[in-house]
């Protein structure tokens, strides 16, 4: 370890030297001798140099001079490819993409790192152009694809559509695949550009068409692991089905305290409780109980380990792949009703305005009086349903209290800024061979609203907190939009008649929130909203407390689900360190170290989790869509580029109008407006406008549904 650090020392004086502003390019020789290399060390400074060679850290011209990527405008990022060839760089240094054309990509793949140079800058309308001069790191070992029977040989089509070339499989290495085969193939030879690169099937998924092949496909390729390693299941092999007499000890007890979870019907992991009661000043007391998972989870355990390589659970469209085994996540960490079960509890004294006035973060055991559902608790609030008022007579008091402190909490938040994005989620219903054959916007109530707002400001109060103690911690980060975007934005919305105030040439989130009121209830209302969410940077974790602007919060993190979400499992590991007094001066120091890195891991996997339950949900619109060829639909036009018009239904499913199917006229994008237009008839297709479509095309296989309009497909 200590030489590995001496090197990366020597590694960083070395790109130091030829990144400064003296230097003059010189070969390795010259600059063996300007910095003094032992003769005997002539052999690790070559290493070193290839290694920063390889990693695109330095070029060596052909003249054999070495120098900074910079001095010759060229940078390393990320390539992501298009189906159509060409692709996109993000620059590791971060800044808008790279437009990559379809000649220039020099064999990369998608996700290779590479090494790239701006041929042509930017501007406000255009991406730079740039060409790949070396691919540095392949970013993808295995494909998912469809498998393809020729003579004597076969190919895979992936699956991801990015990936532009179909992948040679020899006969010996086809695995006794045939046409129809949804298959894992391992590359063995990435080729040239001119030649397709090569495979070996590692696994059969089974037919095409074969009931759950398609859901298995995408937790393949994003590479998700489903059973947990065999050390995790001896680990908790015999853990306890109920709670402990000793892990009750030195705890808050709260099991007096009326208490209650709400969640959806299907939940079964229910890491959060809530209770409340008026203290004599009349103030409310929120107790947030949230599941002590790290009581079980103990820290560089197998399980510790492989909770933290998941980073959360990702909810697919027909199954949960959870974080932690279910033995945990449904059972002893799941606060279900009528049974003794530990906590974290953090408890605010909430004024008449929203303000916490007072708070105490304590590990607790609790006992959940009541499982409740969303719609159960909208039906007593808002319905006043006789019988489930008779049901839950002891809570319907809380409740009502409840509702009246989701008001303030909302207002609160309403006043100083924050923005609700209120985009539908879909939520897509299956029959049991997992054929969808429902699919609606997911329901948002008071009652979704009031865990949210509860949530909300105990995740402020807890990142307040540790802010303010300095506690080694993961924060959730929002930061203000780019201004490009916001430019582009603005523009667009300005179009429609919202304008947006700055004051100092900054935009406070209480502007957007004001333009998404004023929206509301209008017929672009949700393209508004697509729009500006569009225009915003992704929420991310982070070490350092940066904010949340679209919160309009000065701090935040994630505290509320550790049994689903790693970050909050860490969260609540520091500050039990803190309650136990084990948070000295060394643990802290090396705390601070390692939480960058856990951040941006914990952010990478949330991606990656959200990437698969996106592509899920996709395949199902599309199978959805299958047998609805020739079909109307009324939808709103919610995407415009120079290849398609996108149309979204009311049902959240989108197809798209292709251009070149257009055969009245010819039309053209105009991206500063945010439209297509017609260049004789003038015709105008503009983002919001309500259209009405048929159904001509699904194709599962490409992922997707093709539109035509109604007065075009005559």
């Amino acid at each position: 370890m200590e030489q590995n650090s001496t090197l990366e020392e020597r590694k960083k004086r070395l790109i130091g030297y030829i990144e400064s502003e003296d230097y003059i390019p010189m070969k390795r020789k010259e600059i063996r001798q300007m910095i003094a290399v032992p003769d005997s060390d002539r052999a690790l400074f070559d290493g070193l140099v290839e290694e920063l060679i390889d990693e695109g850290k330095v070029i060596e011209t052909k003249k054999g001079k070495l120098m900074a990527p910079k001095s010759l405008n060229m940078s390393t990022g990320i390539f992501m490819g298009h189906a159509k060839g060409f692709g996109f760089v993000t620059p590791d240094e971060g800044g808008d993409d790279i437009f990559i054309p379809a000649n220039e990509t020099g064999g990369a793949m998608q996700k290779d790192r590479v090494l790239y140079k701006v041929l042509r800058g930017g501007d406000r309308d255009k991406k730079a152009d740039g060409v790949i001069i070396k691919v540095l790191e392949r970013g993808i070992a295995r494909v998912v694809g469809l498998y393809e029977q020729s003579k004597g040989f076969g190919f895979v089509i992936a699956d991801d559509k990015k990936f532009a070339k179909d992948i040679f499989i020899s006969k010996e290495n086809g695995k006794g695949a045939v046409t129809g085969h949804k298959v894992v193939v391992e590359i063995i030879n990435y080729g040239e550009e001119r030649r397709n690169p090569e495979g070996k099937i590692v696994e059969i998924l089974g037919h095409v068409n074969d009931p759950g092949v398609d859901i298995l496909s995408v937790i393949r390729r994003f590479d998700l692991a489903i059973e947990f390693p065999d050390e995790v299941y001896r680990e908790i092999e015999n853990l306890e089905t109920e709670v402990l007499d000793e892990h009750k000890e030195g705890r808050e007890d709260f099991r007096e305290i009326l208490t209650i979870t709400i969640d959806g019907e299907d939940a079964k992991d229910l890491d959060d409780a809530v209770s409340l009661s008026r203290t004599e000043k009349g103030n409310y007391l929120l107790g947030v109980h949230i599941a002590d998972v790290t009581n079980y989870v103990r820290e560089h355990t197998a399980m510790d380990q492989e909770a933290y390589a998941r980073g959360t659970s990702v909810y697919l469209v027909d199954r949960v792949i959870p974080m932690l085994p279910h033995k945990l996540s449904n059972g002893i960490c799941s606060l279900n009703p009528q049974t003794d079960r530990l906590a974290m509890s953090c408890i605010m004294e909430i004024d008449q305005h929203g303000n916490v006035v007072d708070h105490k973060i304590c590990e607790s055991v609790i006992h959940s009086n009541y499982r409740m559902t969303y719609t159960a608790v909208r039906e007593i609030i808002e319905d006043q349903t006789p019988t489930l008022l008779e049901e839950y007579e002891e809570i319907v008091p809380m409740l009502t209290e409840m509702n009246e402190l989701r008001q303030i909490l909302g207002e609160k938040r309403r006043k100083r800024g924050s923005v609700n994005f209120d985009l539908p989620e879909s939520k897509i219903i299956l029959n049991e061979q997992g054929k969808p054959i429902e699919i609606r916007p997911y329901e948002r109530s008071i009652a979704t609203n009031l865990i949210e707002e509860f949530m909300l400001v105990c995740n402020e109060t807890v990142a307040e907190n540790a802010f303010w103690q300095e506690i080694p911690f993961m924060y959730r980060t929002h930061l203000e939009p780019d201004e490009e975007k916001l430019q582009r934005m603005e523009q667009f919305i300005r179009g429609f008649g919202y304008h947006l105030r700055k004051k100092d040439g900054e935009i406070h989130p209480r502007e957007i929130q004001r333009v998404l009121h004023d929206a509301e209830g209008s017929d672009q209302e949700r393209i508004i909203t697509r729009v500006i969410l569009r225009s915003m940077m992704q929420a991310r974790y982070g070490a350092d407390n940066l904010g949340h602007f679209g919160l309009a919060a000065k701090y935040y993190c994630h505290f509320t689900s550790p049994i689903r979400r790693y970050p909050d499992l860490e969260i609540h590991r520091m500050l039990k360190k803190v309650i136990h007094g084990k948070m000295g001066e060394m643990e802290s120091r090396e705390y601070h170290k390692k939480m960058p890195e856990m951040a941006k891991h914990c952010s990478k996997r949330e991606r990656i989790a959200e990437e698969a339950e996106r592509d899920t949900d996709q395949l199902k619109k599309v199978e959805y869509m299958e047998d609805k060829i020739g079909q109307l639909f009324e939808g709103i036009i919610s995407g415009v580029t120079n290849w398609g018009i996108y149309v979204e239904l009311p049902n959240t499913i989108e197809g798209m109008v292709s251009l070149a199917m257009l055969d009245d006229d010819y039309y053209e994008f105009d991206e500063r407006r945010m439209l297509v237009f017609g260049r004789k008839t003038g015709k105008i297709y503009r983002l919001g406008d309500k259209v009405t479509v048929v159904v001509a095309k699904v194709s599962k296989e490409m992922g997707t549904i093709d539109f035509l309009f109604e007065d075009n497909a005559e």
